[in-house]
């Protein structure tokens, strides 16, 4: 039994169609990453499922219930972390974790246990104290993941849950991530870090409201046309420039201090490369082909699939 299935999901704001018929199933116990760019309906989709939002047309079922015949019963099963998650500044933590219990009407008995052991599974117990308002953002966000956990949810959606988090605090609520599959929660979260999506079971990359490929990280990779070349040289930035005068549009990018050249003959244009920034006065240091990051591939994926068919990639 899928623990989400949407059939045709669509939402509308007038004539902008910000989720466009979607498509998907998500399997109990599986972290599934919905992957895009700001504005690409990564937000609606998830207040779709969460019953917050009513579809304009298509269906969809979170936990076995129907999202606008059911709703209630949807909000009982469910955790939701939202963008901006409703924690009271002026609460200490454990404030903050009993008044959540009590909106979901967590009993009384066995509460105090539930919340010691959310405290102890997000590293909380030493700061449960602590004004939230006095939190690191990194701690914020661990506090808002007890909260929306309290009532032992069966599937758990988490909207950008690391955005504008520091490099360690990432690491270590995805840590808590991968704690909680061991207790059978669904994981649905959405994010616009390529590398996160790399730490999910599956990923369905979202541009304008539409779902352009769903798969494993490695099975969304092969869907890379063509190899990409890296490019180290003394000014990546100027050999971008130079490459994009140069060569078909949509085929370079600059990643960090490198550039990525996508050829389907990599042994003709990295030579063609090296003369093209020879005569700009760029000194390249290598040129070499490399395996495709999801960037790479959102990228390509981007530039062929505007207004075609979702790539569906599951294995056979």
């Amino acid at each position: 039994m899928s623990a989400i299935h949407t059939e045709n999901l669509l939402r509308s704001f007038g004539e902008l169609k910000a989720v466009d018929a979607i498509s998907l199933d998500v399997a109990e116990g599986e972290i599934f990453g919905l992957v895009g760019p700001d504005g690409a309906g990564k937000t609606t989709t998830m207040r779709l499922l969460t019953a917050i939002m009513e579809p304009t047309s298509g269906e969809a079922w979170v936990a076995g219930h129907h999202s606008v015949r059911e709703a209630e019963a949807i909000k009982e099963d469910i955790g939701y972390m939202s963008q901006r998650f409703g924690l009271y500044p002026d609460l200490t933590v454990l404030e903050n974790i009993h008044f959540y219990a009590d909106i979901y009407s967590v009993p009384r008995r066995g509460r105090d246990a539930k919340v010691e052991e959310l405290l102890g599974f997000s590293n909380l117990t030493p700061f449960k104290k602590r004004q939230a308002g006095k939190l690191s953002g990194g701690m914020k966000q661990k506090l808002g993941l007890a909260c929306a956990l309290i009532h032992t949810p069966k599937v758990l959606f988490l909207d950008e849950p690391t955005n504008g988090v520091d490099p360690v605090s990432r690491r270590d609520f995805w840590r808590i991530l991968y704690k909680l599959l061991r207790q059978k929660v669904t994981i649905f979260v959405s994010t616009a870090y390529l590398d996160e999506a790399e730490r999910c079971n599956r990923i369905g990359l979202i541009h304008k409201g539409q779902l352009l490929a769903v798969g494993t990280p490695d099975e969304v990779k092969r869907l890379m046309r063509g190899s990409i070349l890296e490019v180290r040289c003394t000014e990546p930035r100027k050999a971008t420039r130079s490459l994009q005068a140069h060569l078909p549009s949509g085929s370079v990018g600059l990643f960090g201090d490198r550039v990525h050249v996508v050829t389907s003959t990599p042994e003709k244009t990295s030579p063609e490369l090296e003369i093209i920034l020879a005569r700009d006065g760029i000194a390249v240091t290598s040129v070499r082909e490399i395996e495709p990051s999801l960037e790479d591939v959102f990228v390509s994926v981007l530039g062929r699939s505007e207004g075609k068919e979702t790539a569906d990639v599951r294995a056979n």
